[in-house]
């Protein structure tokens, strides 16, 4: 044992005597070497030393890597410093001959920050003629197809970026988001499950939630909201968003309780407050719903629908005045929003401020149309307009083009066969009043002030009495009037 220590003693005192000697110049045996410049120094033990810097009278040339500044950049660049950073990428790709990888990515990032996105897929694409087998650089390239809108160019990209990294969630994530634009939803289905299989996060299922209801699968995208909320039970927006679906399926009793889920973690979640608000207005509730906005306000002074939905409950309060002008507030904030637009022309119709009614309705139906909608309700009011007007050929016109758009609203034929009893029309106005009685009967309740309204119509024209209901002690319709033909309904915008 004594004699393998200092066996090793002897070895390690070699080492550090050679190691020694190299670093000042020296050879293997300790004589200086004196070289031509260019040339390699050749030990007596066959040794290269290349590039040694403190041989007598030599300097070795610079071989410096070409990362050797990536942490500056880097640095420079998580700073938002983006003029020094590229300064010194450029500097680095002119030292390196354009060799470096990581100054032409984040160059591309800076461009595509800058909205140069055309220049920044050129970046991309250089970073992945140096390396391209970089999931990182395939997946800004495709992110720089998917600004450009070349929704299948980015899928080439994603899918090739997923050969190198499978496990990467958000890359399937970011195809469904394609596919959504290609209007491709199966597809875009189908990688959210993938997703979902690899790293079940919250944000793909609400994605996979989003899709669904795109294609109207209500029950399917609550179903899967409920699986995200048992993935993140304390996400105040999955409630919101769910109690929003339980309205639109008229599961009042579970909208609540999500609502109440979603306000119980966040007090302040503008969307719940809004949705619970807008619950309550529809069942007459208007002060406690004015309550519930006056705190959204609060939150979100600017969302023009919750200005729309505060008017409505004024105007509900017969309070046409302060309506007027959190509609007038709306349309500022949405000036093409067609319902807000619709409802500035019903309040000023109750008015009687009929010009101001025919712009705002006009501007309504001239919205509806330009979104590739059609609303029978604008119809609908705009017949009033011009029959109070005195133009009654125009109103019909406009009644007949309602009826085309929605032969389901009991209240257009309603409103139609009032327009021809006063016209002198009692035939045709049989005719709609008999449609009007087939449909109110099973989508109006018989508490409805459109039922007692038919019913004198019906007597008016001695068709047969229909058996009236409660009347509105507010509203009260008498059957020589111009009451049939006050406007009976208001549109919230959600």
């Amino acid at each position: 044992v004594q004699v393998r220590i200092s066996r090793a003693k002897k070895t390690n005192k070699l080492h550090a005597v050679l190691m020694s000697s190299s670093e000042r110049g020296l050879g293997d045996r300790g004589e200086r070497v004196v070289v031509p410049e260019g040339q390699i120094v050749s030990s007596t033990a066959g040794k290269k030393l290349e590039g040694l810097r403190h041989l007598s009278g030599v300097k070795a040339p610079d071989t410096l890597s070409f990362d050797h500044k990536n942490w500056l950049i880097h640095q420079h660049y998580i700073r938002k410093d983006f003029e020094a950073c590229k300064a010194l990428a450029n500097e680095v790709l002119n030292a390196t001959g354009e060799r470096c990888e990581y100054a032409i990515y984040i160059l591309g990032l800076i461009a595509r920050q800058e909205g140069k996105i055309q220049s920044s897929l050129d970046l991309f694409q250089k970073s992945l003629r140096l390396n391209s087998y970089n999931p990182c650089s395939l997946k800004e390239e495709a992110r720089s197809y998917f600004l450009l809108g070349r929704y299948e160019r980015a899928l080439e990209a994603y899918n090739s970026a997923i050969l190198h990294s499978p496990s990467d969630w958000e890359l399937l994530l970011k195809q469904s988001v394609c596919y959504i634009h290609l209007k491709r939803l199966d597809e875009a289905i189908t990688k959210l499950k993938e997703a979902i299989a690899v790293s079940p996060q919250t944000v793909i299922y609400k994605q996979l939630g989003k899709v669904y209801l795109l294609k109207g699968e209500v029950s399917d995208a609550v179903e899967t909201y409920k699986k995200a909320i048992r993935q993140s039970p304390e996400d105040s927006d999955l409630h919101s968003t769910l109690g929003l679906l339980y309205l639109k399926a008229g599961s009042t009793q579970k909208a609540f309780e999500s609502l109440g889920n979603a306000l119980t973690y966040d007090p302040s979640n503008f969307k719940a407050i809004l949705a619970a608000g807008a619950s309550m207005q529809e069942h007459g509730d208007y002060d406690v719903a004015l309550s519930k906005y006056k705190i959204a306000v609060e939150e979100k002074p600017e969302s023009p629908q919750l200005w729309n939905n505060i008017a409505m409950c004024f105007f509900s309060k017969a309070k046409y005045i302060p309506a007027v002008s959190c509609l007038k507030r709306a349309s500022y904030l949405a000036p093409f929003e067609w319902k807000i637009s619709y409802n500035l022309g019903l309040v000023h119709l109750v008015l009687k401020q009929y010009a101001s009614a025919h712009h705002f309705l006009v501007a309504a139906y001239q919205n509806c149309a330009f979104q590739k909608c059609k609303c029978a309700r604008i119809c609908m009011l705009l017949a009033h307009v011009y029959s109070y007007l005195g133009d009654n050929e125009l109103a019909g016109e406009m009644f007949k083009e309602a009826i085309t758009i929605d032969q389901e609203d009991p209240l257009i034929f309603l409103n139609y066969a009032i327009l021809l009893y006063n016209t002198g029309e009692k035939k045709n106005a049989v005719k709609h009043l008999g449609q009007y009685e087939s449909i109110s009967s099973e989508k109006v309740p018989k508490e409805d002030e459109s039922r007692k309204v038919a019913s004198q119509l019906s007597v008016s024209l001695q068709v047969g009495e229909v058996k009236p209901a409660p009347s509105n002690p507010e509203k009260d319709a008498d059957s020589g009037s111009d009451d049939y033909e006050e406007p009976l309904d208001t549109i919230k915008s959600h």
